[in-house]
């Protein structure tokens, strides 16, 4: 099969790779008929090359066509739409039943002192060939799957894999209170999500920062409140704080993480490391502190006292320096993590609607042929062509199929 694969820093593949297999009882197989490139997937591309090997097969966002179960699975059978979350969890573990599905102690990386094992995402979370490809293999397949109905395009239901419960998880351990507000710095894909779902919670006041144009336009469309950065880099706090009735938000999303705008000091370390061995490497990135932190340096500078900050953001430095006097001080709470996929599903199937109301059947900026993953990884890191969120297509539409 074809599937996108990482060779080395910024160098993308699109090799012929070994079909998936049945190896549990409890696998499945999947035909893939859209995945997506995810933010987090530039890290990989960018600067954590230290825990991949050439030819690791990239991706974690999918929608597909079960086309193979293994003996034990009676949950889903071939034939039947899928969405596969991107963490592998078994559903039935002490963390899964509490619904904590990232820490799920069946998938755990123990040997990386990491929670459950995702698809696509580097030996820190278990080396599990990733869903950028024509087919995938899904373990625990009784549980990693989200069965969607047929008719409405890919668009309408593969967000379920970590965009939408990764924003709405955002929103609710923002934990905004009645008649209050909130603040979302960053417009990526998970930002621009945050705030759409922040509009269907009914939050009163929602105010966006970013500073690329084209996601600053598309708050702007949806009635969000935008600052731009560009304008307020030395002044944010004030601004906001302004707005907010001189307090500042009741809540912070973090929806940027550790490639955030500034830090130059940090940026450049982020760059040195990824030429450095991989025997250097590791232990730096593990517990050192390389990210920027400046997004949520900014999160609890912003936020009034006794507020919340969510982040959402992908962190990776063990020993990041946090203002732990200006946290305790303020009386801010901290709420962050993976999102648990399957825990908000139910919350958000009602919203997926034909009248649409979260916007995700044109969420998606560029829809490309797997073949350009080179480019489209390419296009997205230097947010070129406006790329806010790009979807990979496996397999040429078929005629009267929208989803294959």
């Amino acid at each position: 099969m074809k599937a996108v694969t990482w060779q080395g820093r910024r160098d993308i593949g699109v090799e012929e790779v070994e079909d998936p297999i049945i190896k549990e009882p409890n696998d499945a197989i999947i035909k893939v008929t859209s995945t997506n490139i995810c933010g987090s997937d530039l890290h990989l591309y960018e600067m954590m090359g230290a825990f991949m090997s050439p030819g690791d097969v990239l991706g974690h966002e999918a929608i597909g066509i079960v086309l193979e179960v293994g003996h034990d699975i009676t949950q889903i059978r071939p034939g039947d739409r899928v969405v596969i979350p991107f963490q592998i969890s078994c559903g039935h573990c002490w963390m899964c039943e509490r619904s904590l599905y990232t820490q799920c102690e069946t998938t755990q990386v123990r040997g990386e002192g990491s929670g459950a094992a995702l698809f696509g995402y580097s030996k820190l979370y278990g080396q599990v060939p990733g869903a950028q490809a024509e087919y995938l293999r899904v373990p625990e397949a009784q549980f990693t799957h989200i069965l969607v109905p047929e008719g409405p395009p890919d668009d309408r239901f593969i967000y379920l894999s970590d965009v939408l419960p990764t924003a709405w998880q955002a929103v609710e351990y923002a934990g905004v209170p009645d008649g209050g507000s909130l603040l979302i710095l960053g417009l990526g894909p998970i930002g621009d999500m945050a705030s759409r779902i922040a509009q269907q919670k009914w939050i009163d006041q929602i105010i966006a920062v970013d500073l690329v144009d084209e996601r600053l336009a598309r708050a702007i469309a949806r009635g969000i409140q935008v600052i731009d950065l560009r304008e307020h880099e030395d002044d944010l706090p004030e601004v906001v704080r302004e707005l907010t009735g001189g307090r500042g938000p009741d809540s912070v999303i973090d929806a940027v993480g550790m490639e955030a705008h500034g830090s130059p000091a940090a940026a450049f370390a982020q760059r040195v490391t990824a030429y450095l061995p991989d025997a250097v490497t590791e232990p730096l990135m593990k517990k050192a502190g390389l990210d920027r932190l400046s997004a949520v340096y900014t999160a609890i500078e912003t936020v009034r006292r006794g507020g919340t900050v969510s982040l959402s953001g992908v962190y990776g430095g063990m020993a990041d320096p946090m203002p732990m006097m200006s946290l305790f001080d303020k009386q801010i709470q901290l709420r962050m993590g993976q999102a648990n996929v399957k825990r908000w599903i139910p919350d958000i199937m009602p919203f997926l609607t034909e009248d649409d109301p979260l916007g995700v059947d044109e969420f998606a900026t560029h829809r490309l042929p797997l073949a350009e993953a080179p480019t489209a990884y390419e296009m997205f890191q230097h947010k070129a062509d406006g790329a806010v969120k790009i979807m990979l297509k496996p397999w040429p539409a078929a005629p009267g199929n929208d989803h294959d």
